[in-house]
């Protein structure tokens, strides 16, 4: 059980505030076009390996004992630490000072 009381009345400033607004929209948008970047590169993988299988298993050069599947691979988890990258920094910047201001404005 929490001991936290909320205030409806302080919950409803917040809400009508035009800040708050728009951090939510802000930040909505920017978790959704960076998870929707994420989607594509992922399904894009899986669509190779489902309907190009050999490219995949394609080495890099005829000496190399690397196939292509293997730096698309690291491409997909490097992507994935900086898209995460990308949007810690605008929440620490940004989201973090609109944050700070809503704070300060409810005081």
């Amino acid at each position: 059980m929490s001991d936290i009381s909320v205030d409806p009345k302080m919950v409803e400033k917040i809400l009508q505030n035009q800040k708050y607004k728009d951090l939510v929209t802000k930040r909505s948008k920017f978790a959704w076009t960076l998870s929707i970047i994420m989607l594509i590169i992922y399904y894009a993988f899986v669509l190779i390996v489902a309907f190009a299988p050999n490219l995949l298993g394609t080495k890099i050069s005829p000496q190399s004992v690397i196939s292509v599947g293997v730096p698309l691979g690291v491409f997909i988890i490097i992507a994935a630490f900086i898209l995460t990258g990308i949007y810690v920094r605008r929440a620490n910047g940004e989201f973090d000072t609109l944050t700070q201001q809503i704070k300060e404005e409810m005081k």
